[in-house]
């Protein structure tokens, strides 16, 4: 809640600053703006700026720094914390502690050490929010005082308030590159630790997946417990009934609304259709687990075939239904971005709606389509919750739809629920997937690039 408050008030004193800046701007060339270098709203943003860039790096450092501190300081006076104690263990007093800070001294397990470790904490807390807003204002007040003084006919404000817009850019641009570096030396470090307790051969080729079993003492991991074959296997198959379902369906339906649907019929089809992105994934779980899979199965035993209460077909059909308007809506968009001159150009030929539809308008949008569909592929293998629901966590290696598979993004979550310990190849092994998936959606997307490259040059 103080943040916020300060957060508002920085905002009102930029505000107030590019007022000011703008006011003082005229009033320093006695109201004859041609003589300023910039527009006066120019520098209305420099003393804006001056108020609240540095008022935002200390928030950055605030937020980075004062768990730290405080932590430290508060674990400094609790006397079960000694140079032997775990990181875990220490983590876990101070989770403690911040419970009873949180929910007061009635936790049954709250000793008196406990309790005044908790008052510190809480002390602490409103000791660095004091003065958090105490620099805030301070940054602020300064920052709105050097912007107005630096203000003047040679100040180039358009100049700096661009030089300024341009670092905040590389250094958003900066965040996102080294967030996806630290992602991948994270999966990277975490899964080179995996194959240095599991063969990379017994990992890619093995047709057995029990990571359960390295858990006993009595057996190690490179004993095909650790083979992912099942699990890459699980996961192509329902990505392809998923793909079965969501290309022709959603390429189909796009087709219909962007060439042959009238205006009124697009309008309110196009907006039903997107409604399928908006619904959660566990509702689309659920419906899978009691409409789906018992529909399936019944129909099967009517046919005579054995069905498991969880299968492949079941998940797949219902990722296709929720994969439909991520093909549709980007297909749709596409198509209706292709000039029309070709459509023109097809007519005056003597083409047909559907001739031009298929031999001028879907070539020409091929690139944008199969951008599309890569996604939706990327989107059929990140999905979890469906298949957990419909699908199960049986790692069978069956190309049989009516059976029970999983995928990697369940057997990662499986892995990883719970209190685990990373030092055991079996909490290990969920880096290692997330480390396949990463390979594989990297690859399909270099695909989708090549052919948007391939393409694209000749049909603009």
């Amino acid at each position: 809640m103080q943040t916020t408050i300060f957060t508002f008030t920085v905002l009102l004193l930029a505000l107030i600053g590019f007022y000011m800046g703008r006011a003082r701007a005229v009033s320093s060339v006695g109201g004859n703006i041609r003589q300023l270098h910039s527009l006066p709203r120019h520098y209305g943003y420099y003393v804006s700026l001056w108020c609240g860039l540095p008022t935002l790096f200390l928030f950055i450092l605030w937020f980075i720094f004062e768990p730290q501190i405080i932590n430290s300081l508060v674990l400094h006076n609790v006397t079960a914390i000694n140079d032997e104690t775990s990181s875990a263990m220490v983590a876990r007093i101070l989770s403690d502690i911040k419970f009873i800070a949180a929910n007061g001294t009635n936790v049954k397990s709250a000793t008196p050490e406990m309790i005044a470790a908790a008052d510190h904490y809480l002390a602490l807390k409103k000791i660095g929010i004091a003065c958090l807003g105490v620099a805030v204002l301070a940054f602020a007040i300064v920052g709105l005082v050097i912007g107005n003084k630096n203000i003047g006919e040679k100040l180039k404000a358009r100049d700096q308030v661009e030089k300024a817009i341009r670092i905040l850019l590389l250094a958003s641009s900066v965040v996102a590159i080294l967030t996806t570096i630290g992602i991948v030396s994270s999966l990277l470090f975490e899964a080179i630790r995996f194959f240095g307790k599991v063969p990379l051969s017994e990992f890619l080729f093995g047709l057995e997946w029990s990571p359960q079993i390295a858990l006993r003492k009595d057996q190690v991991a490179s004993q095909g417990s650790f083979g992912a074959v099942p699990i890459f296997a699980g996961t192509m198959l329902i990505s392809f009934i998923a793909m079965c379902v969501a290309v022709p369906v959603g390429l189909l339906s796009a087709i219909y609304m962007s060439e042959y649907a009238t205006p009124k019929v697009r309008g309110l089809g196009k907006p039903v259709l997107e409604i399928l992105a908006g619904i959660p994934t566990v509702v689309y779980g659920f419906f899978a687990a009691l409409v789906v899979a018992p529909t399936i199965r019944s129909i099967g035993e009517g046919w005579g075939l054995e069905v498991a209460s969880e299968s492949a077909l079941a998940a797949g059909l219902v990722m296709g239904i929720m994969i439909i308007p991520f093909v549709s809506s980007l297909s749709d968009d596409v198509i209706r971005a292709v000039p029309q001159a070709l459509r023109d150009g097809s007519y005056a030929l003597g083409g047909t709606k559907s001739e031009t539809v298929l031999q001028v308008i879907l070539p020409a949008a091929l690139p944008g389509i199969v951008g599309g569909i890569m996604l939706a592929i990327s989107r059929a293998i990140g999905e979890t919750m469906i298949v957990v629901m419909a699908a199960g966590l049986s790692a069978n290696l069956t190309a049989n739809p009516l059976q029970a598979v999983t995928t990697a993004t369940v057997q990662m979550v499986t892995l990883l629920v719970g209190d685990q310990e990373f030092d055991s190849p079996k909490t290990l092994a969920a880096f290692a997937l997330g480390l396949v998936l990463f390979c594989v959606t990297l690859c399909l997307n270099v695909i989708a690039l090549r052919v948007v490259a391939k393409y694209r040059e000749k049909y603009d």
